[in-house]
């Protein structure tokens, strides 16, 4: 039977090969773990040995003095996660983590912007400039498609099937989806191709799909800031980053009627759960409208 360190490494391996995670989810997924392994190392306890107890015991000393519900929640994944394997492996016959319950986490509503403001951002955007039409296909793709701002710096010319309307996109965890190419995008993306073609592209980069004017991938940072300063220009005071517009293209499709689940694969959310959000921000719209338009609530 491997014990110990052993038992680490192989789940290293599972995580890396056999789930096909990138290497900074393994190093999240182990980061979280090693608060469990340095409990169990301290007294003397192999993992493979471990009892619901134990894990329970962790539990009520190490979130004691961590009360953050999300720090809780991620820590408790990464258990279930190590105990999964244990058991999928035939390491332990039964999972002692199973009956240990995830914290509730706090409901985050992301910011949502409204057309009306999407529509200011795009109006800042300087199409006479040599990066103009580069920035309108940006905006046009996160919010037109819902890409989250790596897809989008890692998306590749071969895998846009332009004239079938849809782009092959590489998510999380490796997971690849097809996604729709809206019109509005198709266009602008059109002239920034016009205008990519002469820049001086280094060969490493000629596949990616959007590049700085020195002709290199875009990084998460330039679109971050390219999205701010665009905002700020508008005179929106709301936080608004890449993801805001991520959140507001599912927002709009499901007041317009989108179902839920259609949502979910458009954004590649592995469970509807992490959709589900999106509704909260949409009951969150009808109490406003209760409150502003019924005559009860009015003075």
């Amino acid at each position: 039977m491997k014990t110990g360190d052993s038992i680490y490494k192989e789940y290293h391996t599972y995580l890396r090969l056999e789930r096909s995670l990138s290497e900074n989810s393994v190093l999240a997924y182990e980061q979280d773990l090693s608060k469990l392994r340095v409990y169990l190392e301290e007294r003397g306890i192999d993992p493979v040995q471990a009892s619901y107890a134990d894990l329970q015991d962790f539990v009520y000393s190490f979130f004691g003095a961590n009360s953050n519900a999300r720090s809780q929640s991620r820590i408790l994944s990464g258990i279930h996660s190590f105990y999964r394997f244990l058991l999928y492996h035939n390491h332990i016959e039964t999972d002692p983590s199973e009956l240990i319950d995830m914290p509730k986490k706090e409901m985050h509503l992301p910011d949502v912007l409204t057309v009306e403001e999407i529509n200011a951002i795009i109006a800042q955007i300087d199409l006479s400039g040599s990066e103009g039409h580069r920035n309108r296909a940006i905006i046009e793709m996160l919010y037109g498609s819902g890409l989250r701002v790596s897809e989008l710096t890692d998306l590749k010319l071969s895998n846009m099937y332009r004239e079938e309307g849809y782009m092959l996109i590489q998510g999380k965890g490796s997971k690849q989806r097809l996604v729709p190419i809206s019109p509005e995008a198709e266009k602008w993306f059109r002239f920034w191709l016009e205008d990519r073609a002469h820049l001086d592209v280094k060969p490493e980069f000629a596949d990616i799909a959007f590049l700085n004017h020195y002709g290199r991938q875009l990084t998460r940072a330039m679109i971050f800031t390219i999205i701010k300063r665009l905002a700020a220009a508008a005179g929106i005071h709301k936080t608004v980053s890449p993801h805001t517009l991520r959140h507001s293209f599912a927002t709009h499709l499901l007041q317009n009627g989108a179902d839920l689940r259609i949502i979910q694969q458009l954004l590649g959310h592995e469970s509807i759960t992490t959709t589900e959000i999106y509704t909260h921000v949409d009951i969150q719209d009808l109490r406003k409208a209760i409150l502003q338009f019924h005559p009860a609530n009015r003075t």
